[in-house]
């Protein structure tokens, strides 16, 4: 029976295309249904090929790479408090929510239904793209190298072949930029905030620079397709009049 469950769950591994259920097991061992994986609600296996959009990351102990180690390594000697603390808040806020803290209270998406429809088809293609390119270019996690280097949780089943691009980057940028289609007169502040966003993985020693620089690449390119497919013209332009009639952006 044991390999029976295995055989079913390397069956029904995540893909970009089709909806797939995996089977995986609780605390005592017994079978349990785990969640359909996710499939592309606009974009295309194409739009978001990893090969296409991102270069590789630096090769490990390259120079790049070396220097790359030697930043997290200053971050972890330099970084206040305080800025561990605003770094945590981010590592477990890797969605829209994260551009609360510049919006305001009233960017409260249970209060904007259009918003957080629109929200949730970005977010679920970029999750597609970032994983799409985590697998593509399976780079090792900075802590591989140099285990000393301790901020934000690494979690029992983090991937250590997962670090290009960060997927908290990739959010950020791809949120940011749609935000800033939808609210123009925010768009510094936003923009601004998915670069600190982004920046803070630095600070929880859970990514190289580099793994940033792909983020920003990787998101920016997922959030202008979505921004101009015609699947999406109505329910941008849904959630652009909710922002407004709630006072969060001029016309």
């Amino acid at each position: 029976m044991n390999r029976l469950l295995l055989a079913l769950a390397a069956a029904t591994a995540l893909t970009l295309v089709a909806p797939a259920a995996s089977i995986a097991q609780d605390m005592n061992g017994q079978a349990t249904a785990a969640k359909p994986a996710r499939t592309l609600q606009v974009l295309s296996p194409a739009d978001v090929d990893p090969v296409r959009l991102l270069p590789p990351p630096p090769v490990d102990g390259s120079v790049r790479q070396k220097t790359e180690l030697a930043e997290l390594r200053h971050y972890q000697d330099a970084r206040t408090a305080e800025q561990l603390k605003r770094a945590l808040w981010d590592d477990a806020h890797e969605n829209v929510s994260l551009f609360s803290t510049i919006l305001g209270p009233r960017f409260d998406l249970a209060a904007l239904p259009q918003t957080a429809k629109l929200m949730a088809i970005v977010e679920n293609d970029e999750t597609i793209a970032a994983s799409a390119a985590k697998k593509a270019f399976h780079r090792h996690r900075p802590w591989i190298f140099d285990d000393s280097l301790v901020g934000c949780p690494r979690g029992a089943a983090k991937d250590p072949l997962s670090s290009y691009p960060s997927g908290h980057g990739t959010i950020a940028y791809t949120d940011g930029v749609v935000l800033s289609a939808l609210m123009p007169d925010h768009a510094a502040d936003i923009m601004a905030r998915a670069s600190d966003f982004a920046e803070n993985r630095l600070i929880c020693g859970v990514h190289f620079r580099s793994d940033l620089v792909g983020a920003e690449a990787l998101g920016t390119s997922v959030a202008v397709m979505l921004l101009r497919s015609p699947a999406l013209q109505a329910q941008i332009a849904a959630a652009k009049a909710e922002l407004q009639a709630a006072g969060l952006t001029t016309p």
